[in-house]
């Protein structure tokens, strides 16, 4: 299996805190692999590398590369607005533009230049099909997004990072603010999603990971602690940290 993203000697700190310390990691395509460990482990800041999200926090200083099939993502002269189109992200919460339905999913593609009625109305229904919402709001895409449920409003935020044809969808927390069956509806998207994109999910809850992820990463106190494929890292782990968060004796 070829990886999307080779990250070697990534290190990360805020201002005089060390974040992540030598993080080294292959993420496979095509498949979904899962982030867990305790709050404050460095899952989000690592996941954040990816798209360069911490280039907006003060203060913040890299080392190692990151690098998006061969293209080391920091070097000088990456254009960051391309690669945010390459990786897409939905965040915790569901943040829906305060604008109409058909305008959120429609905002990415009309920044890259997209200006015809016909091609922004089949990208629209296109995604809100792939982020299986569109039955449910294909007869008010005008009325405000803010109108929708939240697991609904989460869904739309993921058409809304589809609608831009990424390659990878980077989940941070997605279903945390959610009821359980829209906890379930996302989970179910993210394993059909997978078919066409390259899906990096950080959660808390270690039962989604067993259920939906093909790999996972163990992260404690910034270090990649353990990473292998979701069913070896479950049932067999080799670090005795991952095994004791595993069966719940401390996180």
């Amino acid at each position: 299996m070829s990886s999307i993203i080779e990250v070697k000697d990534l290190n990360l700190w805020y201002g005089a805190h060390h974040a992540l310390h030598s993080v080294n990691i292959d993420i496979p395509e095509h498949e979904i692999t899962a982030l867990i460990g305790p709050s404050g482990c460095g899952k989000s800041t690592f996941l954040k590398t990816l798209d360069r999200m911490n280039d907006l926090v003060q203060g913040v200083k890299i080392k190692g590369t990151v690098a998006y099939r061969g293209q080391d993502i920091y070097a000088p002269g990456v254009d960051v607005t391309w690669l945010r189109k390459q990786i897409g992200m939905v965040f915790q919460k569901p943040n829906p533009f305060p604008m109409s339905i058909y305008d959120n999913v429609a905002y990415g593609p009309r920044t890259h230049g997209i200006r015809s009625r016909a091609k922004l109305d089949e990208i629209v229904e296109n995604s809100l099909r792939s982020a299986a919402i569109w039955d449910e709001v294909k007869d008010r895409l005008k009325k405000s997004a803010l109108g929708l449920s939240g697991g609904q409003q989460q869904r739309l935020c993921i058409a809304r990072a589809l609608a831009v044809e990424p390659e990878i969808l980077l989940m941070d927390e997605s279903t945390s603010a959610l009821d359980p069956i829209s906890t379930s509806k996302i989970e179910d998207l993210a394993v059909e999603l997978k078919s066409k994109y390259t899906v990096i999910m950080v959660t808390h809850n270690m039962q989604q990971a067993a259920r939906v992820s093909d790999n996972t990463a163990f992260f404690l106190l910034g270090d990649l602690v353990e990473y292998g494929k979701t069913e070896v890292l479950f049932s067999t782990p080799t670090d005795k940290r991952t095994e004791d968060y595993i069966t719940g004796r401390f996180g």
